[in-house]
């Protein structure tokens, strides 16, 4: 896939060291990124057209939650079947887990070992798709 037509990664996380870290290592991994700090933003560039391989998700944020996020993500049906993996510092999701839908769950702090090969994973099937 060449550069100019890979599909970014968007992340979406009001940890402004933490997003910055995750940009500065998906670069250098090679992948187009989509950054934000608030997901009403990333969810206003997705009805415009943004279509990331994949979507890397806090839930606990200000103003739009990653759960409401979701939720308006999951009405969409276009947007609905972008995948999101959840990084989140929330030690239990608990029942809420099934209004998330299908996503990889990934706890705050994290290993980097634990989360690229997710990021991989999703960049290979979009690879396949396109």
């Amino acid at each position: 896939m060449s550069a100019s037509s890979r599909l970014p990664l968007m992340i979406i996380d009001d940890d402004n060291d933490l997003r910055d870290a995750l940009v500065d290592i998906m670069v250098a991994e090679g992948y187009e990124v989509a950054p934000f700090d608030d997901a009403g933003e990333a969810l206003t560039a997705l009805e415009h057209g943004l279509t990331p391989f994949l979507i890397l998700l806090d839930l606990m944020m200000p103003g739009m939650s990653g759960w409401e996020f979701r939720a308006a993500q999951l009405e969409n049906p276009r947007l609905a079947a972008i995948p999101v993996v959840v990084v989140t510092a929330a030690t239990s999701v608990g029942e809420e887990r099934r209004t998330l839908g299908d996503v990889a769950i990934v706890r705050k702090p994290f290993a980097l070992d634990t989360l690229l090969p997710l990021v991989v994973q999703h960049a290979d099937a979009a690879r396949l798709r396109h």
